[in-house]
């Protein structure tokens, strides 16, 4: 077989993926946490009154990415952060926190216990539910990698490329660039499908990758990625 012809996606600080190799094998979108609770009226987010408008902005650029990584036969994975209903598996540190700021995670909310596993809250919204050959990543943490089977999964698969897409740009969805990074994958942020519940937070976040020459990878918006595809 043939090298595969070099494709790359336009991106800041450079092209993605550095060594041009895109295929419907190698590279997967992961979809993180666009739930209601994140994203939706009366969530966890909402609870704790921050602008729903921001973090609903990136729902119809991803609707966009994902028609066409579906159409070209891409790996789709999806997360969602939630807890026990015991809350055994949730830092008691991370509860009192959530407390504090009027969202704590486990108390009663119009769409169930916030963040809590089989909660109305808890799962991804409608207009952007997994199909139903779409992994979903259940996580009890921040990061994507943390106490998930995310890793083994890709390993398995041959995935090398990593696009990112969802909320919040400044804790979950760096979290999860970060450690992909360290575990070597190739990872590109779609800046325009990702939201912080501040607006500056997610500024930051998207210039911390665009330093030194690109530190955890690259960044992108849906239509460049599209347009490369």
């Amino acid at each position: 077989m043939g090298e595969v012809e070099a494709k790359h996606v336009a991106a800041d600080p450079y092209p993605w993926p550095y060594n041009g190799k895109i295929t419907k094998e190698n590279t997967a979108l992961i979809v993180i946490d666009m739930q209601a609770d994140f994203v939706g009226e009366n969530g966890y987010i909402d609870s704790m009154g921050y602008d729903l408008s921001l973090t609903r902005k990136p729902i119809e650029p991803i609707q966009n990415v994902l028609k066409c990584m579906r159409d070209g036969g891409f790996h789709v994975f999806h997360t969602r952060e939630g807890y026990r209903p015991d809350l055994s598996d949730c830092p008691v540190n991370r509860i009192w926190r959530t407390k504090q700021v009027g969202g704590e995670i486990g108390s009663p909310g119009p769409l169930g216990r916030l963040l809590i596993r089989g909660e109305k809250g808890w799962d991804i919204i409608p207009e952007l539910y997994p199909l139903k050959d779409e992994p979903i990543i259940d996580k009890p943490s921040r990061c994507s990698f943390v106490h998930t089977d995310l890793h083994l999964i890709l390993q398995n698969k041959g995935i090398k490329n990593l696009i990112l897409c969802g909320v919040t740009t400044d804790v979950c969805v760096h979290s999860t660039m970060r450690i992909a990074d360290d575990y070597g994958y190739e990872c590109l942020l779609l800046e325009d499908c990702c939201a912080a519940t501040e607006l500056d937070n997610h500024i930051a976040a998207i210039n911390q990758i665009n330093t030194e020459g690109g530190v955890f990878g690259a960044v992108s918006s849906s239509k460049d990625l599209i347009d490369a595809l």
